[in-house]
């Protein structure tokens, strides 16, 4: 459902993405892993549509990321490092915005705002201002908005960040419920979480590709934890 192809992407003299090349299937929950600056939100944003490659493409669900990104952004739930959000705007009324911006309408909008709103646990929260919220209540606002079309494919950057522990239990278990039926990218530093969740792990640092395994085969031959392989790999590789 994704393939990516010698994706690249600077930033003046940085190179953020460096000829990254990978396919990702449905059914799969691929964890992007990599230390600060190593390329992964850039990758993710490219693949989201947010940003062009300098080089290279993608395809999402069989649409062309350079030449068909509306079909691309409709086949896919983003959620960003830190999702935008309309402060002044209520829950129920921001979801409501994005169903317009998604053209979901009459019994399709009810079923989906139905769908979503229990799926992220956010009812107390439904007629607050977003501005009024903690920030783990932002976040799951933010979950709400990427499932609220139940796209087939998922991108999601620290989908956990700022949950407290019983949150994040939920939302891990929520990718696990969905996995079989979509394809999902998830990036992430708590390696509990790649254990937890992820069927396969990219292992990337200044911007290329290190490894591209599962967890428990990383474990196995390297016969030690996720957290050390994940030291070994990149203990020399991060950008300051």
């Amino acid at each position: 459902m994704i393939e990516v192809k010698d994706l690249r992407r600077s930033f003046g003299p940085v190179t953020a993405v460096d000829g990254i090349s990978f396919n990702v299937e449905k059914g799969q929950v691929l964890g992007l892993l990599g230390p600060n600056g190593a390329g992964k939100t850039t990758a993710m944003r490219m693949l989201a549509c947010f940003i062009r490659p300098d080089k290279g493409t993608a395809t999402v669900c069989g649409h062309d990321i350079l030449k068909d990104p509306v079909r691309v952004r409709q086949s896919i739930g983003y959620l960003a490092e830190s999702a935008p959000s309309y402060s002044e705007m209520t829950v129920g009324s921001f979801l409501g915005f994005i169903c317009d911006v998604r053209k979901i309408k009459g019994a399709a909008r009810k079923r989906a705002l139905d769908r979503v709103v229990p799926t992220c646990s956010i009812e107390s929260v439904y007629h607050q201002t977003i501005e009024t919220l903690s920030k783990g209540y932002k976040r799951r606002v933010g979950l709400a908005q990427a499932l609220i079309h139940d796209p087939a494919v998922l991108i999601w950057d620290e989908p956990t960040d700022g949950l407290d522990p019983n949150q994040k239990h939920e939302v891990r278990r929520l990718i696990t419920a969905m996995s079989e039926e979509k394809c999902i990218i998830i990036s992430t530093h708590i390696l509990e979480e790649v254990e937890a969740i992820c069927t396969r792990c990219i292992i990337v640092a200044r911007g290329k590709i290190l490894v591209d395994s599962t967890p428990q085969k990383l474990k196995d031959e390297n016969k030690c934890s996720l957290d050390e392989v994940f030291r070994r790999i990149t203990k020399h590789t991060g950008r300051s």
